[in-house]
């Protein structure tokens, strides 16, 4: 059971592998089983919560299970776990060992108690001992791992370490191995910006070794640092490059930005937006939104507004700030009423959707790339990641497809299929 970001889920995916090729039954149903491993999440309280209660959830199918527990909550504070009736916990780190005391388990093997209740300190060298398989198709990947970033409200560096990369012979043989059915790749990794080659840039590199291999590439979350007019026109020149850029501007506000610990002006920020449209006229460009963080005003909160109607954003993901122990904001701001960040939340996914509707209303076609049937429609993404909604008489699951997008419908839009490319 995996809770959080796709780094997360990544290597849960990497560790069910691991647990196949050793003779195991595994799913990511929450159903009755003999063992459940749960990947923790520790972004916001909430999310600490959510992974407390996964343990009830996975009782209530087998009361006798034994339970594994790692990840970002049990790395943060590994008592809230203890006395739980957990066979072991562990943290951000060493999540292969899971697979081995699993092992050892099922061939009644002992293993003691320090062993099985341990946090391991976070490495400083990328662990590259996590491969996952990939059966979907889009395969994300995970080239990146940790933040040297320390934005002020943010507990992840903490927890994940310092920024490491994966080497880059290791990426290119993962995405060697990939099947044909794979038509989509999407880099994830805590701070993908900082991706490096022997200690320097390796970004723009790294994509122009995949985009050899023929299919789509897609970035996760992104920062605002990388966007020279090198790298964006680096970008560009790729074949099979999806514009598609989720650039966290985290607030509109730059008194904001600066307790934030945020390392960009609004007015750089929004240079960078330009620049984009100026390489990808149709480029999707979403991001993150933190409301009611301690030192907003009403008026900071409204330039932030102001700023995000600006910048036309395609979609928000709007969080409401979260007071995470150990973090510089909780050591120097006290925490404002949940009531205000719901307000000011309810009024950004009020924008949200209108900027989204304009969005899809303003792209007239798109390459959707098929992943699932819901319903009576095929359901993909365009390569600016617009959801579409496809009728046809022919299976399209797998494909890519050239369509002309309509006009919005349930969470997305409704789009007609011109032709199978």
């Amino acid at each position: 059971m995996t809770l959080g970001c796709k780094v997360n889920k990544y290597e849960s995916d990497a560790l069910r592998y691991n647990l196949e090729l050793k003779g195991y039954q595994t799913t990511d149903q929450l159903e009755r089983a003999d063992i459940y491993v749960i990947n923790t999440c520790a972004v916001t309280k909430e999310a600490e919560k959510k992974s407390r209660q996964m343990i009830a959830r996975c009782r209530k199918f087998n009361a006798n299970a034994k339970i594994f527990v790692c990840g970002c909550a049990s790395q943060n504070n590994i008592s809230q776990f203890k006395d739980k009736g957990i066979t072991c916990i562990s943290g951000s780190a060493g999540k292969i060992k899971i697979s081995n005391y699993i092992d050892s388990m099922a061939r009644n093997l002992s293993l003691q108690r320090d062993q099985l209740i341990k946090v391991d300190n976070l490495p400083t060298r990328y662990e590259d001992d996590l491969l996952a398989k990939q059966t979907r198709i889009r395969a994300y990947i995970k080239i990146q791992d940790g933040c040297n970033n320390f934005c002020s409200y943010c507990i992840i560096p903490y927890l994940r370490g310092r920024s490491r990369s994966r080497p880059i012979f290791s990426i290119i043989n993962e995405v060697s191995a990939l099947s044909d059915d794979v038509k989509e790749i999407v880099l994830t990794g805590i701070n993908v910006t900082d991706y490096k080659i022997d200690g320097k840039d390796g970004l723009l590199t790294l994509l122009q070794e995949l985009d050899t291999f023929g299919k789509r590439i897609r970035l996760s979350s992104i920062e605002e640092s990388i966007m020279s007019e090198e790298f964006v026109r680096g970008l560009a020149n790729l074949s099979n490059f999806c514009p598609h850029f989720h650039l966290s501007v985290q607030s509109g506000c730059d008194k904001t930005l600066k307790d934030m610990n945020r390392h960009y002006t609004t007015s750089e920020f929004y240079k960078t937006v330009l620049l984009l449209r100026k390489y990808f006229p149709r480029a999707g460009i979403t991001t993150d939104v933190i409301v009611g963080f301690p030192t907003e005003s009403d008026e900071d909160f409204l330039q932030t507004y102001n700023f995000i109607q600006k910048c036309q954003f395609a979609n928000l993901h709007v969080f409401q700030y979260s007071n995470r122990e150990g973090t510089v904001a909780s050591k120097l701001y006290k925490d404002i009423s949940p009531a205000i960040k719901h307000e000011r939340s309810e009024k950004l996914l009020t924008l949200s959707n209108e900027l989204h509707q304009d969005f899809i209303k303003a792209n007239r076609f798109g390459k959707v790339l098929v992943e699932e049937k819901v319903d009576d429609y095929f359901v993909g993404f365009s390569e600016n990641y617009i959801k579409c909604y496809i009728q046809s008489k022919e299976n399209l699951e797998g494909k890519i497809v050239k369509v002309k997008i309509g006009k919005p419908f349930r969470d997305a839009a409704k789009a007609k299929l011109i032709k199978i490319l």
